[in-house]
């Protein structure tokens, strides 16, 4: 199964200053993920900070950065399904 952990994300996809984190949880029921998608920005003391807007611009890169998180999640669970097949045949 995919490791998940509580220290950082899953996968981090990146788009320029857009980033997808893939998170992951289990608990008895399974695993689940969720995606968070942020912008990183610079302020005036030159310190890094993560922003949930996004303008105009940045829309489409990220509704498509989004995609491709999605596509990394089902691969996620993919991956999920077939060691729990794996390991309930052993």
């Amino acid at each position: 199964m995919t490791t998940l952990s509580n220290n950082g994300p899953i996968d981090t996809l990146r788009d320029g200053s857009l980033k997808a984190s893939i998170w992951g949880n289990r608990n008895e029921s399974g695993a689940w993920y969720s995606v968070d998608l942020t912008r990183g920005y610079t302020d005036e003391a030159g310190v890094w900070h993560d922003s949930r807007s996004l303008s105009n611009g940045e829309l489409l890169r990220g509704a498509r950065l989004l995609e491709r998180a999605y596509d990394r999640v089902l691969e996620l669970r993919a991956a999920d399904k077939s060691t729990a097949s794996e390991e309930a045949q052993s």
